[in-house]
């Protein structure tokens, strides 16, 4: 026991404070109906640093840190300028197109760069096992100077993500609304995905989101279940990596896998009751 919480403690708490930011997000993606947004963001960001590490900067440096963030900033203005009161096609189509092509080109940098094969399953799966204090503080800062803005700024944008079309009746600029909300968004994804990987930050932004919808109705409830769902989740995928010798990051993504099904499940329990 001793042992399992020397070498799990700090990924564990590094979980919790992605679940902190990812689970509130994804409540906005799924309202948005953008879900695949989180990928095409992280992948982005990912799409940056091989850039960063073709041109000789460390995947993991600051210097390559700060080009990642410049393309998921890119990225948001891409997401924000496209943003349309009466869309000709989905929102979502246009962000699928950005993750498949930067996924695509991040493959086509890495075969160009010895060992490229490893450095694409680093930004896959992330280091959450090796994950440091110094990390683990830094996005704590962030992702709470982040809450803020969210909190400060959330009525016009909830009312974007939850009621579009009143938001650009009411004369909301919803364009920089929505390049505010992209670009904090790719703030967080692009420190995410250099501990978790695209994968897991996915997973930690989707699944508790599908599950508070599931469950509950009004977004505090949605939220508190989200959190609840990451906590639990995350104890159990890192305690079965542990048992049995696994990848933390995959066993983690499967366990919300699992998790996601037994929200279903009790959804279809809770309307059968009723």
């Amino acid at each position: 026991m001793t042992e399992f919480l020397h070498l799990m403690w700090q990924p564990f708490l590094a979980c919790l404070i992605l679940t902190g930011m990812h689970a509130y997000l994804g409540l906005h993606v799924i309202e948005r109906g953008v879900i695949f947004v989180d990928l095409a963001l992280a992948q982005l960001a990912a799409f940056g640093a091989t850039v960063g590490f073709l041109w000789g900067v460390g995947l993991t440096s600051s210097a390559g840190h700060l080009i990642s963030l410049g393309f998921a900033l890119a990225g948001a203005a891409i997401f924000a300028a496209t943003r349309l009161r009466k869309p000709i096609v989905p929102h979502e189509s246009l962000i699928g197109v950005v993750y498949a092509v930067s996924a695509a080109a991040s493959i086509l940098v890495l075969s160009r760069a010895p060992e490229g094969g490893e450095h694409l399953k680093a930004l896959l799966v992330g280091h959450l096992l090796f994950v440091d204090w110094p990390e683990i503080r830094h996005i704590t800062f962030l992702y709470a100077l982040i809450g803020v803005i969210h909190w400060v700024a959330r009525r016009p944008l909830l009312l974007i993500s939850r009621q579009p079309h009143a938001a650009f009746a009411g004369g909301l600029k919803v364009r920089w609304w929505d390049f505010l909300f992209y670009a904090m968004f790719g703030f967080v994804v692009t420190s995410s995905v250099e501990i978790a990987g695209v994968l897991l930050v996915f997973s930690f932004l989707v699944v508790p989101a599908i599950c508070g919808v599931l469950l509950a109705k009004s977004i505090g409830r949605r939220l508190a279940v989200g959190w609840l769902v990451g906590l639990l989740t995350s104890m159990a995928g890192i305690a079965a990596s542990y048992a049995w010798d696994l990848p933390t990051g995959a066993t983690i993504v499967c366990a919300f896998g699992v998790c996601l099904m037994v929200c279903a499940l009790l959804r279809r329990l809770i309307s059968v009751a009723g």
